[in-house]
């Protein structure tokens, strides 16, 4: 799973106001290119979407915002090829080893970059990628982490997300962009499609 994430290189990050928008996103999306996705458990009726959009086997789909290891395994059962928290949460990194999900434990300093690995992660997500310093950060903690999978999101986006691959990102995480709630509220395709492009430049 992991390799497929890096070849991927941007992972759409699905977060919106209602299932409905999600689906229309992840509809949008794939029509440019993109395969795989992270829906979240902030969106309402997360699961049954997941389960629904989970069945078409040419799509890969993470769930991301896990607040404990009852929806861990619900997520799992729906189709959840990898399971994110924006946190370090042991509990769920072991209920991904349990049944062979790949786990994105969250972190920002070097303290807990090192819990999560502690903790069992397969990758760390940088979270808040822009606050926390931006490439500069990322590039300082692999400085000290040259083994650690980095997945930076929060704020990260097309005009940027180069800079964080350069600075050593096995792949990003981008949502705002690419799942603007405004476009997908008004039905404004020609903005997604946009930002889906500019992303996917990234990744030729």
């Amino acid at each position: 799973m992991i390799e497929a994430l890096r070849r991927a290189r941007v992972i759409p990050v699905i977060r919106t106001a209602t299932a409905a928008q999600s689906r229309l996103a992840v509809e949008w999306l794939r029509a440019e290119g993109f395969s795989t996705f992270e829906l979240t458990m902030t969106t309402p009726d997360a699961l049954p979407l997941l389960a629904e959009l989970a069945r078409d086997a040419a799509l890969t789909f993470g769930m991301g915002t896990v607040p404990d290891v009852a929806t861990a395994g619900a997520a799992i059962a729906a189709g959840a090829r990898f399971l994110v928290t924006p946190w370090v949460a042991p509990e769920i990194a072991a209920a991904c080893r349990a049944r062979g999900v790949l786990c994105m434990l969250g972190a920002m300093t070097p303290t807990e970059v090192r819990a999560a690995q502690a903790a069992g992660a397969d990758v760390v997500k940088l979270f808040p990628a822009s606050t926390a310093g931006g490439p500069a950060h990322l590039k300082a903690l692999r400085a000290v982490f040259p083994g650690v999978a980095f997945c930076p999101t929060g704020g990260v986006e097309p005009r940027n997300a180069a800079d964080y691959l350069r600075a050593g990102a096995a792949f990003v995480g981008i949502g705002g962009t690419l799942a603007d709630p405004r476009a997908l509220a008004t039905n404004d395709r020609a903005t997604i499609q946009a930002a889906a492009r500019e992303a996917l430049a990234i990744t030729a």
